[in-house]
């Protein structure tokens, strides 16, 4: 009798976690498993190809700073972003445009005004250039579309929204499409809805090209902006290379991110 008692408990046991696991429709795995499930199995399957072929979302969250230079008419600008918090400095010859987790600000450095808004450009060539690590955000829909057909050929395509109340623009759409063989990005349609706060019907294209690989992650080296119609991309009109790319695992220093005091606070 003492050995039946413990065997009779060990088969129910047994049978009561084998209810429980179709219950909850729950696997355990080992902790390397469910380590690539937190980054894989919440996506889209096709989202993760391309995350995959651009070097996984594993190694980009291990990353913290990124920096990057863009050339233009009034000069270099450089961008540095903590990856985690997202705070950013923008360091151009006339202007510095910063952003310290609650607010963005703007120094002047000669009498040259600045013309553009601080608030909607402060993250933007950051959110163009680290596509498609940020569409891996928090509060994003996704949803599979038509493949974008151009110069006879198809790219698969993803759109992106965003849940009620995230970010400056929530009515802001996106649409990633990709590589049917590398599974690698090429196009982003993008709409601005920041200056008429409303869902806009209109996509600007954006193709990426000269991909390179910078610890392990693919980042782009050229942007090619296209006029288009009809939601579509047409003729390109003008490129962006970026160059002097730091991506690294180390914490950027959290003080060239504070509002200095001859800047002022963009409301």
């Amino acid at each position: 009798m003492k050995l039946k008692l413990p065997f009779l408990f060990l088969i129910i046991l047994v049978f009561s976690c084998k209810e429980n696991k179709n219950d909850n429709f729950v696997e355990k795995t080992d902790d390397k498993s469910e380590r690539l499930d937190v980054t894989t199995s919440i996506y889209p399957k096709n989202l993760s190809k391309v995350f995959d072929a651009h070097g996984g979302l594993s190694k980009w969250n291990e990353m913290q700073t990124l920096t990057f230079t863009v050339a233009k008419e009034s000069g270099d600008e450089i961008t540095t972003t903590d990856l985690k918090n997202r705070k950013s400095l923008i360091q151009m010859p006339k202007h510095s445009i910063g952003f310290d987790g609650e607010h963005v600000w703007i120094t002047n450095n000669d009498e040259t005004e600045y013309k553009g808004d601080p608030k909607f450009y402060y993250n933007l060539m950051f959110y163009f250039y680290a596509m498609p690590f940020v569409i891996a955000d928090d509060g994003i829909i996704y949803e599979d579309i038509e493949p974008l057909k151009f110069e006879g050929n198809n790219y698969p395509g993803i759109k992106i929204s965003y849940q009620t109340g995230v970010g400056e623009s929530p009515d802001d759409e996106y649409l990633m499409y990709y590589d049917k063989d590398s599974n690698k990005m090429v196009w982003l349609g993008y709409t601005v809805t920041y200056f008429t706060e409303k869902k806009s019907q209109e996509f600007h294209f954006i193709k990426y090209s000269d991909w390179q690989n910078i610890n392990g992650l693919m980042l782009p080296k050229t942007l090619a902006w296209y006029s288009f119609e009809g939601n579509k991309p047409t003729k390109r009109r003008r490129d962006l290379v970026f160059t002097d790319i730091v991506l690294s695992k180390d914490q950027p220093n959290q003080q060239v991110f504070d509002k200095p005091k001859v800047a002022v606070t963009v409301k």
